[in-house]
């Protein structure tokens, strides 16, 4: 079996989330532990950390990845979506797995595949753990794909798992209130296995608490140990200066990853590579490289990725209403003199909290992915209005940023975002 073969075989017999949503979700651990087991359990031959959150755990697993590779490690990092290929979901040292090794994985188990009949999710997380096993990797950073509990990454046992912080998203799955979201992410926590949550919160920070004290986990605020000061941006990257309270000598860092949520992942960060620095030991000039060039040691796009300048345009990936209003927030330390966003989303999202996220002064054009999840442009056109968001709908992204560019000055500022397979379409991505 050849690569296209492969990939054409995985798509068309396994349900895939992108494209049908929650219908492909199989509930529960039991096909990827059948999986596992018959190719004698990968993930128990490799060291991790596990990563989860509602927004910035793939931007999180990047960095931690290109800081322990600055290091000198082995470093295996398993994200989804995709933006572009297949092969971008697994990574060694920031180069994907070569379409060889998927043709020979899909080939070798295709019987196994057909017995148990995993998702398509499934069966990526097994490719992974296969592959980085037998690439022998010091380390792996994994991210989950949905929730944390039941995704199908959780039947590894971590070095140290990492929540990002928790906000309102795929509430038909993880229940519509905080408390229950971050039960789901809590999931991850493994019985004396250290864990740092991101970002404190009044309504979620019980439910760590109560988790990982029930599992003798040690348990680390991030964001109560960090505080992180934004200094602008200069020569591209942002400028941030952090502290510790029980420290007198303060560090700055600059991140190659220049929106600004990223100063609250920075803090996440920074708390797992000190708890782990006893295993893999990281200095200082490791932590500065690695987050200066994420995007170019781990092959990152599409978290505030500038595609051109006069007039600037920035691709964006956030996709719900908390990633969004962190994006605004970013884009409001830029100076334009428009803004014009280009914005298509999923059908299954609350659409309601993400328009009345995103601001009504701003030039809309709509669009939609060319996938069954995604919600029509001409209905998004439509919902949009009565938030005060108006603009003219397209068939795809690339038409919409055709008619944005040619009705931009020089100094506007062009957004793209809303959805991964949004940005995913983008031809100069």
């Amino acid at each position: 079996m050849q690569y296209a073969e492969a990939l054409d075989y995985l798509y068309s017999r396994l349900p895939v989330f992108h494209r049908i949503g929650p219908k492909a979700l199989k509930p529960g651990l039991d096909n990827t532990l059948a999986l596992c087991a018959a190719m004698g359990n990968p993930q128990q031959q490799f060291r991790s950390i596990h990563v989860a959150g509602t927004n910035g755990k793939g931007s999180t697993s990047h960095m931690l990845a290109a800081v322990y590779q600055s290091a000198g490690y082995r470093v295996g990092l398993y994200t989804s979506p995709h933006l572009k290929s297949f092969t971008e979901r697994i990574r060694l040292n920031g180069q994907p797995i070569g379409e060889e090794a998927v043709a020979y994985f899909v080939t070798t188990y295709q019987t196994l595949i057909e017995s148990i009949e995993p998702s398509f999710f499934e069966v990526t997380v097994a490719m992974a753990f296969d592959y980085f096993a037998r690439q022998q990797v010091d380390l792996a950073i994994i991210e989950t794909g949905l929730g944390g509990r039941l995704d199908s990454t959780n039947v590894i046992i971590p070095e140290a798992s990492l929540i990002t912080n928790i906000a309102y998203d795929h509430t038909d799955i993880l229940g519509d209130t905080l408390p229950q979201i971050a039960a789901e992410k809590a999931g991850i926590i493994k019985a004396g296995v250290p864990v740092v949550v991101g970002e404190s919160n009044p309504d979620t920070s019980l439910v760590f608490s109560k988790t990982a004290e029930a599992l003798q986990a040690p348990l680390y605020f991030a964001d109560l140990r960090y505080t992180v000061q934004d200094k602008g941006i200069h020569a591209g990257k942002r400028e941030v200066l952090v502290k510790q309270p029980e420290e007198t000598e303060e560090q700055v860092y600059q991140l190659d990853l220049a929106g600004l949520y990223q100063l609250k992942n920075l803090p996440a960060v920074l708390a797992i590579i000190n708890v782990l620095e006893a295993v893999w030991p990281v200095s200082a000039e490791a932590r500065r490289n690695g987050l200066a060039t994420v995007s170019r040691l781990t092959g990152l796009k599409g978290r505030f990725q500038t595609l051109q300048t006069s007039p600037i345009v920035i691709a964006d990936t956030a996709h719900n209403e908390a990633g969004l209003a962190a994006l605004v927030e970013t884009v409001e330390t830029i100076p334009y003199r428009t803004l014009r966003i280009i914005l298509g989303l999923v059908a299954d999202k609350d659409r309601s909290r993400i328009l009345n996220t995103l601001p009504q002064y701003a030039v809309y054009y709509f669009c939609q992915a060319q996938t069954p999840r995604s919600l029509s442009a001409d209905m998004l056109q439509r919902e949009a209005a009565f938030s005060n968001l108006i603009g003219a709908a397209f068939p795809d992204v690339n038409a919409a940023l055709t008619a944005a560019l040619a009705e931009a000055s020089p100094d506007d500022l062009i957004l793209v975002t809303g959805s991964n397979y949004t940005i995913a379409e983008l031809t100069n991505l």
